[in-house]
């Protein structure tokens, strides 16, 4: 429409922003009238008409086949566009026109904005279906001629209220014509359904809408005043209901057709399911963006964990290299479970006995067939934020046990116990150490024990300092290794898992 406006036409800018926004509006014109529209604008020198806009009805049958705009005409070949632009008034045909075997009735409307006609709307209704008309269509018809006269007088569109057709209710969604003091004339069945699905349950026909509309909405303070007044068709506005698990939209539109208002039109949708989706949406996008958050630690941890692992590599010791690598992916192989297992659920929440199994599976890959691993006991349900360090802490343990608690070759068994100290739990043992919302977790082996004169918190390798910043700075829990009764070694780990981490 720009380009066509700019070329044939002396319109301001001013002008052409007044015919976007009634283009943005007519096709309620349209669906009211059951008629397609053309909006024709006078050229430069005023000898033709140029169409830079058209709209067909969803309402009825069309009347052009093909695409008006563009379309130049002389003047004097449409003697209803004439009048309707030099007398500034509605022109109507007595009789049809008849296009390829088709009745068609036209009528024209002039465009005005300040005072100055700018264009004409031709409306042109297809009458090969023409039947009695009932209640709805003659309340449609009523409704377009009350708009027509304000779009001939100036008054409509609204200049103070920008709409998006694409989310703004249509006529056959639902339409409610209200008198001048806001009271229901009549309903269209969809509008009555909306309503019914709000909790009404009687007709709305008699009805003061605001009144109705406020009572049906839970309570909002002032906002109900706010609320009654939109329903009541006093200015054009848009608002949403929402009660009894039901969301409609709804949009008032003063009608003016000679200054005053005679009464409004309310357009109304339910948009519930549309609501609900969005919600989902929403909740989906913090989940998605929390997940790139966890995963953007976890790559953190990971680069921290190599670069560990890097100082601890000697130059020109190939074998150490393999051996670090080896480790490195062992790491990064126990946080991969881990969100491995979170893309199955919905809630950042793993059922962690799963995992704490396939870890003794993925570390006892290093003596294949010579050490046993075991679980016993619970871990339960863990939520994300504990499972990861958890995780990435066993991997530590258990391959340390593996790798230093057995001497090549030698068969023996690495047992992983875990007890919960949640309320619901089983009564605890004698001697049994159990804290309310703590998981105590202990990984015994039975191999050669620790040296002489080992000290956790002054020695230890690169994987139990990991253990130990892991549990205690992480986690906020404690971390301790020491002789296991019998032979071999015991770790202790003691985290809190209570409510503050669910």
């Amino acid at each position: 429409m720009n380009d066509l406006v700019h070329q044939h036409t002396a319109l301001t800018d001013s002008d052409l922003e007044w015919l976007h926004l009634l283009v943005s509006e007519w096709q309620l014109l349209s669906d009211l009238s059951f008629a397609d529209l053309v909006l024709w604008v006078p050229t430069r020198d005023g000898t033709r008409y140029v169409s830079v806009a058209q709209m067909r009805p969803n309402t009825g049958p069309t009347s052009y086949q093909d695409d008006m705009v563009g379309h130049l005409v002389p003047r004097g070949r449409r003697p209803l566009l004439d009048a309707a632009l030099d007398e500034g008034r509605i022109v109507r045909e007595g009789d049809p026109e008849w296009r390829e075997e088709v009745p068609v009735r036209v009528e024209s409307i002039p465009v005005r904005r300040e005072g100055r006609v700018l264009g004409v709307i031709a409306r042109n209704t297809n009458l090969l279906t023409v039947r009695t008309p009932s209640r709805l269509e003659l309340t449609y018809l009523q409704s377009a001629s009350d708009l027509a006269q304000m779009i001939a007088a100036g008054s409509f569109p609204f200049p103070d209220q920008q709409v998006d057709m694409d989310a703004s209710p249509r006529v056959g969604d639902g339409l409610i014509r209200l008198d001048a003091e806001g009271v229901v004339q009549y309903a269209s069945p969809n509008a009555l359904s909306a309503y019914h699905r709000l909790g009404l349950a009687a007709d709305l026909v008699g009805l003061h809408l605001g009144r109705t509309t406020a009572e049906l909405a839970p309570s909002r303070g002032p906002v109900d005043e706010s609320l009654a007044r939109i329903a009541s068709g006093w200015a054009p506005r848009e608002t949403e209901i929402e009660g009894n698990g039901c969301v409609v939209q709804l949009r008032a539109i003063p009608l003016k057709p000679k200054g005053d208002r005679i009464g409004s039109l309310i357009l109304l949708r339910d948009v519930t399911e549309l609501r609900r989706r969005e919600r989902e949406l929403i909740t989906k996008d913090a989940t998605i963006r929390e997940i790139h958050h966890r995963v953007k630690n976890n790559l953190q941890t990971v680069a921290a964990l190599l670069r560990l692992q890097a100082r601890r590599i000697g130059t020109g010791n190939g074998g150490n290299a393999r051996e670090a690598l080896e480790e490195a992916v062992r790491r990064v192989g126990s946080i991969a479970i881990v969100h491995e297992t979170l893309s199955q659920t919905l809630d950042e929440r793993v059922e962690f006995d799963e995992i704490v199994d396939r870890l003794l599976a993925m570390v006892a890959e290093i003596s294949p067939g010579m050490v046993t691993g075991r679980r016993t006991g619970r871990f339960g349900i863990l939520v994300a934020e504990v499972a990861t360090p958890l995780s990435m802490a066993l991997t530590e343990v258990l391959q340390n046990a593996l790798e230093h608690g057995f001497r090549p070759g030698e068969r023996g068994t690495v047992e992983v116990n875990a007890v919960r100290g949640d309320r619901n739990d089983r009564p605890a043992r004698a001697g049994e150490r159990r804290e309310e919302g703590r998981l105590l977790v202990t990984v015994q082996d039975d191999g050669r024990g620790l040296p002489g004169g080992f000290d956790v918190r002054a020695g230890g390798n690169l994987g139990l300092q990991i253990v130990r910043t892991l549990v205690e700075g992480e986690l906020g829990g404690a971390f301790d290794m020491l002789p296991a009764p019998g032979g071999g070694t015991r770790v202790v780990l003691d985290i809190p898992v209570g409510r503050e981490r669910r």
